[in-house]
């Protein structure tokens, strides 16, 4: 008769027990890597005991630690007679950070120098690091890895929305701690590919600046089109107010000027209708696009729902543009094939008239000269909307259609490059990760 496997009994050897937390026992192995030896954090880190009482009449700078690794920032200033907590630590730049609550999803981090005299609660623990014994930078590549986390959820407790790791825990926990030499080396060594990578999603940022100056020049547009910001004091005849928040006050209007007739949207429109409401999303069914769905001229498949319920007019037929009207206004879709599609009622569906090629018109839609259009005609500060109306009277140049093919052509391969680019810089920050854990972890 075989032997059954080990589910319930589970022996662990009197000297691996820091702690008496079954769940910890069992879930708190990492699988590091057998070349470097084994060292507790707690033997190069030293709790910061830098208290300080917050004063009413002086103004304060507070810490927050952003999840899954990215970085230690401000989270705001605050008079002191406005903070609750009177007793805080106060922050040195270099030292170790933990945000207690979010240490299960990768909240670690080091304290940067624009934040040295910040101060934080002590559910923000702070450590001196001992410098001699280990990089910084290395123990915050070990802490935010896949590996590390699984360890800080094993390790957190309480509600589910208020779960704190347990310092001591933490500070008992063992990692890999090569010599100085080598962990300098690691860390330079991830710190490239991510200059390398961040080197090209510079290069692709910089090309959609150039899709911009690209049609500045191709249509002739002037540059007093676009609309900036006043600054200093200002007056605003009352004739002239038609709305009355700050971010339509604030921007300066000047007369439009194109090489070629600029046309309202309203007459290029063959239809112009709203998506349906959102429904109970299912597993299965027609794609339902939502606004965030929407970006520039592509429609992201990250977070895909489904609807069961729908009419037949409800699809999208092919040759349809899609603007989004509620929350991100302005962002543009073209759809050229039949692709089963139903939409959001925060969405416009629209059909085009023959004298305006669609990927042209989404193109166009996107670029500065337009968005600033959208930014005067919208309302609503916390939720911008924007009514089929005011869509209608947004203006665009017109050129012939064998201009606009050209012109979409152009910005299409513009942005083939784009993607390209990002996909790389994707591939190097995947590679950075990946070396770092193949020298870590087994």
């Amino acid at each position: 008769m075989p032997v059954a496997a080990n589910s319930y009994l589970k022996l662990i050897d009197l000297i691996q027990l820091d702690n008496w937390s079954v769940q910890t026992l069992l879930e708190s192995k990492v699988h590091y890597s057998q070349r470097f030896e084994l060292a507790k954090i707690g033997e190069f880190l030293i709790k910061n005991k830098n208290v300080v009482a917050i004063a009413d009449d002086i103004v304060y700078r507070r810490i927050t630690v952003k999840i899954n690794n990215n970085g230690v920032v401000l989270r705001d200033t605050e008079k002191g007679i406005r903070i609750g907590t009177k007793r805080q630590y106060l922050a040195k730049s270099g030292q170790f950070i933990i945000s207690k609550i979010d240490a299960r999803n990768g909240a670690f981090g080091i304290v940067p120098d624009e934040l040295d005299g910040a101060v934080v609660t002590n559910d923000f623990p702070l450590f001196d690091v001992n410098e001699n014994k280990i990089n910084p930078h290395f123990l915050l590549l070990i802490t935010t890895t896949k590996e590390f986390i699984k360890f800080a959820q094993s390790c957190s407790s309480g509600t589910t929305n208020r779960q704190r790791m347990d310092i001591d825990l933490f500070l008992n926990q063992k990692i890999p701690l090569p010599s100085l030499f080598e962990q300098n080396k690691i860390v330079s060594d991830y710190n490239n590919k991510i200059k390398e990578a961040d080197d090209l999603q510079n290069e692709a940022r910089k090309l959609q600046g150039e899709i911009d100056k690209y049609l500045f020049q191709e249509l002739g547009l002037a540059k007093e089109n676009i609309i900036e910001k006043i600054k200093g004091l200002q007056f605003v005849n009352f004739k002239d107010i038609n709305r009355w928040d700050l971010t339509f006050l604030s921007q300066q209007k000047n007369s439009n000027k194109s090489a070629f007739p600029l046309i309202a949207y309203g007459d290029l429109f063959l239809s112009l209708n709203n998506g349906i409401p959102a429904r109970n999303y299912t597993d299965i069914g027609v794609r339902f696009l939502k606004v965030s769905d929407i970006k520039k001229n592509y429609i992201d498949d990250s977070n895909i729902k489904f609807i069961e319920k729908f009419k037949a007019s409800d699809y999208i037929p092919k040759n349809t543009l899609l603007i989004t009207r509620k929350g991100t206004v302005g962002n543009s879709v073209f759809i050229k094939e039949d692709k089963k599609y139903t939409a959001s009622s925060e969405i416009f569906i629209i059909k085009l008239n023959a004298v305006v090629h669609g990927d042209y018109f989404a193109e166009i839609n996107l670029s500065e000269f337009i968005q600033k259009q959208y930014i005067e005609k919208n309302t609503g500060t916390i939720m911008p909307s924007l009514s089929q109306e005011k869509l209608k009277e947004i203006l665009i140049p017109l050129p012939p259609l064998e201009k606009q093919k050209e012109i979409s052509v152009h910005i299409s391969l513009i942005k083939n490059r784009m993607r390209e680019l990002n996909g790389l810089s994707i591939e190097k920050k995947n590679e950075a990760n990946q070396n770092f854990e193949k020298a870590i972890f087994n």
